[in-house]
């Protein structure tokens, strides 16, 4: 079987009225090695400890009736909870008592989610933690992923008055160091495996989920990695930084939408290689997976006008793909309606979705993570990319597990001289014309698409964000439909040929059904 020449021309979409000049792009899908396999659970997201707590009216966010809130988790397919933040540990304000954790695991049951859950570390008791993995792992071990110890802990500040907002993230002030971690983290794990011999033998734990900081991850590898029941290695990551540091939303977006080969300092796509050069390749070798357990594109709640536009569904559809694609086992947003930022909770800029009267509304990130979903259950296949006309695009091919071939294209051009994608999607076909066949079959004949799209191909919008043409409900529905290829002609569908166009600032998924 032949390399597969996907080239693809979409017709542009009823919400793209502007005139653009078009480039074509030429994709070559390698359907005979295939990459590595996306974890079913990698679709995540991450809330701050005190969501567990009820609210003034003594009602639960996260419990076992909360309909909408699951529906609209399993329309945006997310199957990993984590539960931490800055309050579940330094700035821990109250921690979740029994009924709630009833009702936290109450609503995974009905999600269908697997929970991570964050232990206080800094000024804790490890008895408290003790009394909360023993009544977790005592009535909800089967909805368990792992436990973490500690939030970021190379943020915790150096004396025991310091604040967060005189110690932010980053070098220049992360001064608490790993040694001081270490030997604080196994004084709390020997407390939790002492008690879990009898208690909850399979109690997993992972680590050091700190903020883009490599070396921390490798000390605790060579420290933990091996024992410890340390199953998984966690790292956090918000790649442009400190929101409010933005200069303006522009660049905030630019950033935001670099291109992987961008000269851009402050391109995101720096940020995630640097991060997996540090200490991926040292978790591959000691066979330990890993997992960005908490993420988003600027921290401290997001940037504004930047974190909330159609720029980060574009940017997270993109940031999914990129991850999976480097074996990570999933990662989470972390989202909610209000976040830590240094010491306090705001409002959160960057969240999936926020709570409304009747539901939640889902900002464009969370269309995003439903694009994910879309195309993203199976193994990777390897692409060839022609693009003379250097745009700038994201384009990723997985190979479903319902034998259908999904291929992402996200056209990230945006601004005055954005410029659509003209491509071509070439299947090939099974067998050659010859003796045994006098017309050659197409491995794949019949196609279809579905576009992620905001109005006027505006990515700084905030609102009429669209996938397969329809909005995600309050009540976490979602009935977006896929649109039928046109038929190719005779020619070309004998080599399996199919024809669409990608207007730029949009993301389109190509599904092929083989015949």
């Amino acid at each position: 079987m032949r390399l597969l020449l996907l080239p693809v021309f979409f017709a542009c979409l009823p919400l793209c009225s502007r005139a653009s000049a078009q480039s074509p792009v030429t994709i070559n899908v390698d359907t005979i090695n295939h990459g590595a396999t996306i974890s079913r659970n990698f679709i995540g997201l991450s809330f701050e400890v005190s969501q567990l707590l009820p609210n003034e009216n003594g009602v639960h966010y996260f419990r076992p009736d909360n309909k909408p809130l699951i529906d609209l988790f399993h329309t945006l397919g997310i199957k990993s909870l984590r539960i931490g933040g800055n309050t579940s540990d330094r700035d821990v304000r109250k921690l979740p008592e029994q009924a709630d954790l009833d009702s936290l695991f109450g609503f995974a049951k009905a999600a269908d989610v697997k929970v991570i859950y964050c232990l206080r570390l800094h000024n804790g008791d490890p008895q408290d933690d003790v009394q909360t993995v023993k009544y977790i792992m005592d009535h909800y071990a089967d909805q368990m992923d792992f436990f973490t110890i500690g939030q970021e802990p190379s943020a915790y500040p150096r004396m025991t008055n310091a604040t967060r907002s005189a110690e932010g993230m980053g070098g220049e002030f992360e001064k608490y160091s790993y040694a001081d971690y270490a030997v604080a983290w196994k004084k709390f794990a020997d407390a939790l495996m002492s008690a879990a011999i009898v208690a909850a033998p399979d109690v997993k734990f992972g680590g050091p989920s700190v903020h883009n900081n490599g070396m921390w991850a490798v000390k605790f590898m060579e420290n933990f990695g091996r024992s410890n029941h340390v199953v998984i290695i966690t790292e956090h990551l918000y790649p442009g930084g400190a929101g409010g540091k933005v200069p303006t939303p522009e660049i905030g977006i630019d950033r935001m939408l670099a291109a992987e080969n961008s000269e851009m300092t402050n391109g995101f796509p720096k940020a995630y290689q640097k991060l997996y050069d540090s200490f991926v390749p040292v978790a591959i070798s000691n066979g330990l997976p890993y997992r960005l357990e908490e993420v988003n594109n600027y921290f401290n709640g997001g940037a504004t006008n930047v974190s909330n536009t159609f720029a980060s569904a574009l940017w997270g559809l993109d940031f999914c793909y990129w991850w999976a694609a480097h074996n990570a086992a999933g990662l989470n947003f972390h989202t909610g309606d209000k976040v830590a930022a240094g010491n306090s909770l705001q409002a959160s800029k960057y969240t999936a979705f926020f709570s409304t009267t009747n539901g939640f509304l889902v900002r464009p990130l969370g269309y995003g993570i439903k694009a994910f979903d879309l195309g993203s259950h199976g193994n990777f296949l390897p692409v060839t990319i022609t693009n003379s006309g250097n745009l700038n695009l994201s384009i990723y091919a997985v190979l479903g597990e319902d034998r259908n071939l999904y291929v992402t294209i996200i056209d990230k051009e945006h601004g005055a001289d954005a410029r659509d994608v003209a491509a071509t999607v070439d299947v090939g076909a099974i067998y050659p014309t010859g003796a045994f066949k006098a017309i050659p079959a197409p491995l794949y004949d019949k196609g279809q698409v579905i576009f992620l799209a905001a109005p006027q191909g505006d990515v700084a919008a905030t609102d009429g964000v669209t996938l397969g043409g329809a909005k995600i409900g309050n009540d976490g529905a979602w009935n977006g439909t896929w649109t039928p290829l046109e038929t190719p002609s005779i020619k070309n569908l004998e080599n399996g040929i199919f024809s669409v166009k990608v207007p730029a600032a949009t993301a389109v998924i190509v599904k092929l059904s083989p015949n």
